[in-house]
């Protein structure tokens, strides 16, 4: 088998793409290094699989139809995993176009190309944040029309980009929805991450409102979990299927014993600073996994705790 992954080298990518390697199929990873963050972090999220046989690294944007056909045409994979995107509520907040273009158009382009070479599995990596201020817990089935961030928005529009190529091309879909990841290689924007730092370094902190916000945190290596339980279920669908699935923890952290557990993790006091509650934000993420629980065997074994610790293990590890 050979599996295609969009965004391979970033922090849940080049997760599942070790994973992949240690299943013994062969990956082509597509990753154009966007300096989002710092390319140089991601080069060493892939160290380790660039040298194994069975992997191909493929520099390119996904936005960049021309080379899509190109690496399509000459790897043939089985099944795309799309994980690559513009990531974070705030910056698209800043520059909504951006996101608009590499989220929608570039996903939109990536599914003309599976169906112009006759790849019909796809999964897809949406996000919690389509759910919006919806009632928690939050269920598939649930309206996801009020979207509150211009990020939240481009994950809506490719989960019903998907769902035409899935009716019109007869493609088996799956859209995850992921909620708040954590674990080794987190992106240097999220809340954990930029937490530790400021801790470890003696700065301040912000905590915004009353810090009874709540997050559905989940171990990056139980989200790998779950995609791994799609791709084997949508690589056997027939006839073809379109699903969508919550990847959370489902038991939601308020943002102060988020920060309570990383003080108590690195034995040091935050020193914190409150602000307004940013727009775009959502008051808290709750996931129902009962359906990836029953379809996919979707079955969380990390705690919270569990995942800041893995965090600050490896954050310390590349500090040395």
């Amino acid at each position: 088998m050979k599996y295609l992954v969009t965004g391979g080298a970033g922090f849940i990518g080049s997760h599942l793409v070790d994973r992949l390697l240690q299943e013994g199929v062969r990956v082509v990873n597509v990753d154009n290094f966007n300096r989002c963050y710092a390319p140089e972090i991601k080069r060493k999220n892939i160290r380790e699989a660039l040298s194994n046989p069975r992997y191909q690294l493929c520099e390119g944007d996904i936005r960049d139809k021309e080379f899509l056909d190109k690496t399509l045409a000459e790897h043939r994979p089985e099944i795309v995993v799309h994980l690559a995107a513009m990531a974070g509520v705030q910056a698209s907040l800043e520059n909504p176009e951006l996101y608009y273009d590499v989220n929608v158009i570039g996903t939109l382009r990536l599914l003309l190309s599976c169906v112009e070479h006759s790849i019909s599995k796809f999964v897809f990596a949406s996000s919690s944040s389509v759910y919006g201020n919806n009632p928690t817990p939050f269920k598939e089935s649930d309206n996801t029309d009020n979207s509150i961030s211009p990020y939240a928005s481009t994950k809506k529009a490719g989960e019903v980009l998907c769902h035409v190529y899935h009716s019109i091309y007869g493609m088996s879909v799956h859209c995850l929805r992921f909620f708040t990841v954590v674990g080794p290689r987190q992106r240097p924007d999220l809340a954990v991450h930029k937490f530790v730092k400021a801790i470890e370094a003696g700065d301040p902190i912000q905590l915004r409102g009353d810090a009874s916000s709540s997050r559905d945190y989940t171990s990056v290596y139980d989200i790998v979990d779950g995609i791994m339980g799609s791709i084997r279920k949508v690589s056997g669908s027939n006839p073809p299927e379109f699903k969508i699935y919550n990847l959370g923890n489902s038991y939601p952290v308020r943002l102060d014993q988020m920060v309570q557990t990383i003080e108590e993790i690195l034995g040091k006091k935050a020193r914190v600073e409150h602000v307004n509650f940013m727009k775009g934000d959502v008051n808290s993420t709750y996931a129902d996994i009962s359906l990836a629980t029953e379809e996919l065997g979707f079955s969380p074994q990390r705690s919270f705790t569990e995942a800041v610790r893995s965090f600050v293990e490896w954050y310390n590890d590349t500090r040395g």
